[in-house]
């Protein structure tokens, strides 16, 4: 997972004390979504500490579906988080687990804290419920339902399992302390009614357990040792270890919090994740803009990207904000040292070379990679008529402009010197062509009359091409912190986060691209071929630099 002569962060360290003082044999971590929401950036860093923990170790990392509330819940989400996982290069031990497997033990173990007077149902209403829970400076009240005898508690709890109660009408509640000074340890709900369908267990029941509830018996049935959470759990900490003391469990877990990972320009709420998707301000879960894991793989995101973005960021005990320019760096880097290079005309401008022969045909030859002799080298069909791009001619530009202008001389990349010579228009006066001379002789070579070009452009055969269309994706929001405070996130949507070009030509050799290749195309970005479309569709993955709110790189 790390470099050898990495300092251990703290977790590592309280892993490698435990088992040097024989406290465990062997460890055993766990990745525990709610399949409510595809997976995000933030769950990558957890998916890269659980189970690299384990490698690290030599332990076990378990994949558990915390799936306690089916209101929200769909068997897409399950597949997609398992998906990801594998995507990442990890695998968790054994078969995939699930808190819905342990429904029949949780609703044992709830019977167990009934008669030993540590829970009892309630018939508060929520409104009630949260004015006898009192502030984070007052102490809570005692229901009225909290004294009921065990017969009368068991007997209520029969009647929510069974179904003879409406949603909502009373709960299940540990019997702690309404005074505690943590106001999760204020008589915590431990089953609701909810008559739906599980995706699981389909209408067995019509009861389920609260993610605090079921979430540490979990860890206690898997015989996890480290319990790994974000700092957001550190206040459900005693109720974890309350539950785990008060109840006959195989396994003593114990919890341990990090800080998360929280990304500038970027929103992680699952709740404002699925309203991006649910009112079309994106394509889905997997829309490239979206900084689920999903959608960086369908952007062109490498997995060994990600993780060494996890592996920059580190292991904290403090929740803090870093700035996606890493994370965008870490991809730039992997790409740049192993995607295949390619030419892409964006925006097509037609050059006739007029002393061409109509049928003069050739190949030529461009490495794969400049730095990569393992890579294949690339056909370039050369002939009479090419594509440049519109950006790359101009009737006349000072010295500063290195491309092609009338009357001067350009290279073209891995081919001929060309020197334009006419620009044809249509009735509007936009240039539709430009006739040009190629300059003998300078196939790799500077022209003989010392004439020499002032730059280099892009190009490709016209009478040999591949037909493109090409998303250039950027930042979906404008705002550094889109949802911070009292704002609304959707205030702050990028309107330029997608442009789209039609018509774009590029190198046949993208012709053979599968889902998921990367390229550079030489001098405009890192692209890969989309996974979720037919054709040849390229989705921009990175520009070449970090061009975010600077205009043009031109």
């Amino acid at each position: 997972m790390t470099d050898e002569n990495k300092p251990l962060n703290f977790l590592e360290q309280i892993i490698q004390r435990d088992l040097e003082e024989g406290k465990y044999q062997q460890i055993t971590t766990r990745f525990p979504p709610e399949p409510n929401g595809y997976l995000h950036i933030g769950h990558a860093k957890s998916i890269c500490l659980n189970f690299g923990l384990a490698e690290k170790f030599g332990g076990r990392c378990n994949l558990r579906f915390d799936d306690t509330n089916p209101a929200k819940e769909d068997q897409e989400y399950v597949q997609a988080i398992m998906d990801d996982v594998r995507w990442l290069g990890f695998h968790w031990d054994g078969e995939v687990r699930y808190a819905s497997s342990y429904f029949d033990q949780l609703y044992q173990w709830a019977i167990y804290l009934i008669e030993a007077g540590k829970a009892y149902v309630c018939h508060l209403s929520p409104d009630q419920a949260r004015e006898y829970r009192g502030t984070l400076t007052e102490p809570g009240k005692n229901s009225p339902y909290r004294d009921r005898s065990v017969a009368e508690n068991l007997e209520w709890f029969e009647k929510m399992r069974s179904g003879a109660l409406a949603d909502g009408e009373c709960v299940l509640r540990a019997r702690i302390d309404m005074a505690h000074g943590n106001i999760n340890m204020r008589d915590p709900i431990l089953y609701r009614i909810r008559k739906q369908t599980h995706h699981q267990t389909g209408d067995k029941w019509c009861i389920y357990p609260t993610y605090d509830y079921a979430h540490g018996q979990g860890d206690a049935i898997e015989g996890v040792t480290h319990s790994i959470c974000t700092l957001e759990f550190a206040d459900h900490k005693p109720l974890y270890d309350w539950l785990i003391d008060n109840l006959p469990v195989p396994a003593q877990p114990r919890q341990y919090e990090f800080g998360r990972l929280n990304l500038n320009y970027t929103i992680t709420s699952k709740r404002k994740l699925k309203q991006l998707v649910d009112e079309g301000y994106v394509d889905g879960w997997s829309d490239p803009r979206m900084p689920t894991i999903a959608g960086f793989r369908r952007r062109g995101y490498t997995p060994a990207a990600i993780r060494k973005f996890c592996e920059m960021i580190g292991v904290t005990r403090a929740d803090g904000v870093v700035d996606v320019a890493m994370l965008e760096h870490a991809i730039r880097d992997d790409l740049d040292k192993n995607a295949p290079r390619a030419m892409v005309v964006l925006r097509p401008l037609k050059v006739v070379l007029t002393n061409v022969p109509e049928q003069h045909f050739e190949d030529l030859v461009a490495k794969g990679h400049p730095h990569r002799d393992d890579l294949p080298d690339r056909q370039l069909p050369f002939g009479r008529e090419i594509y440049i791009d519109q950006d790359d001619f101009r009737e006349e530009a000072n010295k500063k402009y290195k491309r092609l202008v009338l009357g001067k001389r350009v290279r073209l990349r891995n081919a001929y010197v060309i020197e334009a010579e006419q620009a044809i228009k249509d009735p509007n006066g936009a240039i539709v062509e430009v006739r040009a001379r190629l300059i003998e002789d300078t196939l790799g070579k500077d022209p003989q009359d010392g004439n020499k070009p002032k730059g280099v452009i892009q190009w490709v055969a016209a009478h040999r091409c591949a037909d493109l269309e090409v998303r250039l994706y950027d930042r979906l929001f404008t705002d550094p912190a889109p949802d911070a405070g009292d704002k609304n996130f959707l205030d702050f949507i990028n309107p330029e986060s997608l442009t789209v070009q039609h018509n774009c030509k590029g190198e046949i050799s993208l012709l053979d691209s599968v889902a998921g290749t990367s390229y550079q195309f030489e001098r405009e970005g890192y692209f890969c071929l989309d996974s979720a479309s037919e054709g040849m569709v390229f989705n921009r993955t990175i520009s070449l630099k970090d061009s975010f709110g600077k205009g043009d790189e031109q």
